[in-house]
């Protein structure tokens, strides 16, 4: 689709129908060209405004909507999928300036936000109150409309659900400029479509998120994590499904394999996983988390948990039952992608997900299937809901491009093994630019075009983050 190019005068414009700052040409610093996954490219905005209030971004969308002027609404830049990356150039909005947190209704259980709120911050500002905000993305440091926008779901997601199960309501602008809302406070509704339910996941191709209604819970007054180390990695995800079947209702079910556990410590300059018990040394580990009110209650689920681990070939099981003790445990696992980072100059990721079930025998295949190739594999993720985190890694720079193509074919056979075992492209990261491509070879041309169609219904000229999630075109 062939869009128009920013001129002085509608740079004027915008200007003067906004109250934030506007930045054009090399005054756009850098670091809005990419986001943390630069394997997919980098696009330069035309121009970038720090967007203040719905009625800036509102102006700014009619200005683009009968300009023809490609749009992107940005948070923080933390995506792994191009998601938030101007691949079109025109005009992109910095939403980190929308960052307040408007109001507490401690009576209803919500809060209210703004898109720019750094998760890291309402999570404090929750547990400061007495409250939990469950969704709890690896990166603190996220937008909460970049968590709405990918349906973020993080460590907790197993016992507490993902951000859509914390979206109550939602303030919009759609690309025409229109401002609305969708949802409601109330806690069920069958009023019509779910529009709200549509928007979280869109990745911002639907419509800019200006205002948030979030469902908060009691902060529980015990947590207790288990470190477990297995010697081999089927045991250890062979065990997950048994403490489910037991009802043990963990809050989180980490797995890890030995190497990469390595790499986190070393980054973090401290060890806390064991590498070798009892003169066996330790192949994998699952990282379990239980909270609740009652520490009798807890401790008997520990103790059902214990036996049931230990039966399925766990070598032993280390409690941390202590606020240090517990970080400690997941300072590593938080840790996963920076020492990734630290030790690879090329880096791509699929974050598939597939049945709890399955995990062991789908990690087996990609560990077999990726001795046929250049780089590195290593992967973890979350083995209470299935979502894995496998990345592709090399340091020979100098050969990108064979990289490139190899990852490509080893993507397209982890991703057509993960829907034969019932899975999906992304649990929490999002189709994005760069997992593009995938979508549409594995969903059907049937969910691609009414997605497709659901687009253009809410964008009928395509401006708003356009050729993210679908082509905007055969």
């Amino acid at each position: 689709m062939d869009y128009n190019k920013i001129n002085d005068n509608i740079i004027e414009k915008i200007k003067s129908a906004v109250k934030g700052a506007v930045y054009v040409g090399d005054e756009v610093n850098e670091d809005f060209f990419h986001d943390e996954m630069p394997i997919y490219g980098e696009g330069i905005p035309e121009c970038l405004v720090d967007a203040t209030c719905k009625e800036d971004v509102a102006n700014i969308m009619k200005i683009c909507n009968e300009e023809k002027i490609p749009v992107i609404a940005r948070g923080a830049g933390t995506g792994l999928t191009g998601a938030g990356v101007a691949i079109k150039n025109g005009i992109m909005i910095n939403m980190q300036s929308m960052n307040k947190i408007l109001e507490f209704d401690e009576e209803n259980m919500i809060v209210r936000v703004e898109p720019g709120v750094l998760l890291n911050d309402l999570a404090k500002a929750c547990l400061d109150k007495g409250y939990l905000y469950p969704p709890d993305p690896g990166e603190k440091f996220a937008t909460l409309g970049g968590n709405v926008s990918l349906n973020a779901g993080g460590m907790r997601a197993v016992k507490y659900g993902t951000t859509r199960d914390y979206v109550r309501k939602m303030e919009v602008v759609l690309p025409t400029g229109e401002i609305t809302e969708f949802g409601s406070i109330v806690s069920k509704s069958s009023t019509g479509y779910s529009l709200k339910d549509l928007m979280v996941g869109s990745e911002g191709t639907l419509a800019i998120i200006t205002e948030l209604t979030l469902k908060i819970v009691p902060n529980p007054k015990y947590i207790v994590s288990l470190i477990v180390p297995f010697e081999s990695l089927n045991n250890c995800i062979s065990t997950v499904p048994k403490l489910f079947q037991n009802n043990l209702n963990p809050q989180a079910i980490e797995f890890m394999e030995r190497d990469i556990i390595i790499a986190s410590e070393k980054y973090i300059g401290k060890e806390t996983f064991p590498k070798k018990l009892d003169s066996i040394d330790v192949g994998a580990y699952l990282l379990i988390s239980f909270d609740g009110d009652d520490e009798d209650l807890i401790d008997n689920t520990l103790e059902q948990a214990a036996e049931i681990l230990i039966k399925n070939g766990a070598i032993d099981v280390l409690v941390a039952d202590t606020p240090n003790s517990i970080k400690d445990a997941w300072a590593a696992r938080n840790s996963f992608l920076e020492a990734i980072e630290s030790q690879y100059k090329l880096l791509d990721e699929c974050d598939v997900v597939v049945p709890v079930t399955k995990i062991a025998d789908y990690i087996n295949f990609v560990n077999k299937e990726s001795k046929s190739y250049i780089f590195d594999v290593k992967s973890f993720g979350h083995a209470g809901d299935g979502n894995l985190h496998i990345y592709t890694l090399s340091n020979e720079v100098d050969k990108i491009k064979q990289f490139k193509e190899e990852v490509d074919k080893f993507m397209s056979i982890i991703y057509e093994k993960a829907y034969e075992m019932g899975g999906k492209i992304s649990g929490e990261h999002g189709i994005g630019f760069g997992k593009k491509k995938y979508l549409k070879n594995f969903e059907g041309d049937v969910n691609i075009r009414l997605m497709r169609a659901i687009k253009k219904a809410f964008d009928p000229n395509m401006i708003l983050n356009p050729d993210k999630v679908i082509a905007i075109s055969e």
